[in-house]
C-alpha cells in the first residue's frame, strides 16, 4: 500500500461497473443518514428526548412515557379553564382548546409511532446492517487487492533478477567454479520465479472471488432504494392522516369559537375602567348587529318594546357565548336561559340579566325572549 503511494508498486484497478457500484452505495449511505436523522429532528424537536429515547433503546429498555408537547399545553389550558371557572366565556372556550390540543398531541405520538416502524426502522436496518455487511466485504476486497499488488511485485523482481543473472551468465568467462555458481543461482531464481508466478495466480482468483461476493452485494442497493420507496409512501401516508386529523379538530374547535363575535372580543383589550357606552356606541352594534342572523333581531325587536314598556321579568335564551368586557356586564354561555328585564334610563340596546346571584348588563342582540 505505501509503495502503491510513493508510485513504486502497480495498484489492481477496479473495473468501472463495480467502482460505479461503491459509488452509488456509499452515496446512498450518506443520504440515508442524512434523512434519517433529520426525519428524528422533524418527529422530535427535543434534543434532550432524542438522546433518552436512544440510550433507553440501547438498553432495551422501554421509555417513561410524557406528555407531549401539545398534550402539555392541553392540559395547562384545561386547568386555567377550571379555574377561571367552566361558566365563564373565557374559561369554557381554554376547556375547548385544551380538549383538541390533547387529540393533536394524540395523533402527534401515532404519527411518531407509524413513522419510527414503517419508515425510521428500515432506514436504520439499511445502515446498521446491509451497509455494514457491505463494508465489512469491501475491506476485505481492499486486502485481496493488496495481496494480488505485492505478489505481482514479487514476481516483476523475480523476473529481473533472473533476466539480470542470465545477462551475466553470457559475459563471464568459461571458468568452471563461476559457471557452477552462475548456474546455482539461475536455477535459485528460476524456482523463486515459479513460486512468485504460482502466488500470483492464487491471489488474482481469491481476488476475483472477493469482487464477485462485493458486487452481488452492491447490485442489491438498486432492492433497497426499491424498498425504501415503500416506506416512503408510508410515511407520506402517515403524515397526510396527521395533517388531516389535525385540520378536522381545528376545524370542530373553530366552529365551537364561531359563537365568539370578533367584535366582543376586541374589547377585551379595554380597560375595565372605560365608560360603559363605549360598548354599545352605534358603529359597534351595527357590525355586531350585521354578524349576527336577522332571525334574532327579529325576535328581539317584536318583545322588546313591550318588555321595555312593562315592568315586569322574561325569560330569554342565549343566542351566542358573550364575555363581559367589564364588572357591570354579565357574560353568558350560548343556549342558557336567563331572566331579563328593563332599568328606567338603561340604554336601549341593553337589559339587565340575571343567573342565579349573578346579575349585570346583557346585549339584547344576544337574546332570543322566551313566551
Amino acid at each position: 500500500f505505501t509503495e502503491e503511494k510513493l508510485g513504486q508498486a502497480e495498484k489492481t484497478e477496479l473495473d468501472a461497473h463495480l467502482e460505479n457500484l461503491l459509488s452509488k452505495a456509499e452515496c446512498t449511505k450518506q443520504w440515508t443518514e442524512k434523512i434519517m436523522k433529520q426525519t428524528e429532528v422533524l418527529l422530535q424537536p427535543n434534543p434532550n428526548a432524542r438522546i433518552e429515547e436512544f440510550f433507553y433503546e440501547k438498553l432495551d429498555r422501554k421509555a417513561p412515557s410524557r406528555m407531549n408537547n401539545p398534550e402539555l399545553l392541553g392540559q395547562y389550558m384545561i386547568d386555567a379553564g377550571n379555574e377561571f371557572g367552566p361558566g365563564t366565556a373565557y374559561g369554557n372556550a381554554l376547556i375547548k382548546c385544551g380538549e383538541t390540543q390533547k387529540q393533536i398531541g394524540t395523533a402527534d405520538r401515532e404519527l411518531i409511532q407509524t413513522s419510527a416502524i414503517n419508515f425510521l426502522t428500515p432506514l436504520r436496518n439499511f445502515i446498521e446492517g446491509d451497509y455494514k455487511t457491505i463494508t465489512k466485504e469491501r475491506k476485505l476486497l481492499q486486502n485481496k487487492r493488496l495481496d494480488l499488488d505485492a505478489a505481482k511485485t514479487r514476481l516483476k523482481k523475480a523476473k529481473v533478477a533472473e533476466a539480470r543473472a542470465a545477462q551475466l551468465n553470457t559475459s563471464q568467462p568459461e571458468e568452471n567454479n563461476i559457471m557452477v555458481n552462475v548456474s546455482y543461482v539461475l536455477n535459485l531464481l528460476h524456482v523463486k520465479w515459479l513460486k512468485s508466478e504460482q502466488e500470483v495466480r492464487i491471489t488474482q482468483s481469491e481476488f476475483d472471488r472477493q469482487a464477485e461476493i462485493t458486487r452481488l452485494l452492491l447490485e442489491g442497493i438498486s432492492s433497497t432504494h426499491a424498498h425504501h420507496l415503500r416506506c416512503l409512501n408510508d410515511f407520506v401516508e402517515a403524515q397526510m392522516t396527521y395533517y388531516a386529523q389535525c385540520y378536522k379538530y381545528m376545524l370542530d374547535l373553530q366552529k365551537q369559537l364561531g359563537s365568539f363575535p370578533s367584535t366582543f372580543l376586541s374589547n377585551n383589550n379595554q380597560s375595565s375602567s372605560a365608560p360603559v357606552q363605549s360598548v354599545s356606541t352605534p358603529s359597534v352594534l351595527a357590525s355586531a348587529s350585521a354578524s349576527l342572523p336577522s332571525v334574532s333581531n327579529s325576535v328581539v325587536t317584536s318583545g322588546i318594546s313591550e318588555l321595555k314598556s312593562s315592568s315586569g321579568s322574561r325569560k330569554a335564551r342565549v343566542l351566542y357565548d358573550y364575555d363581559a368586557a367589564n364588572s357591570s356586564e354579565l357574560s353568558l354561555l350560548a343556549d342558557e336561559v336567563i331572566t331579563v328585564y328593563s332599568i328606567p334610563g338603561m340604554d336601549s340596546d341593553w337589559l339587565m340579566g340575571e343567573r342565579g346571584n349573578q346579575k349585570g348588563k346583557v346585549p339584547i342582540t344576544y337574546l332570543e325572549l322566551l313566551n
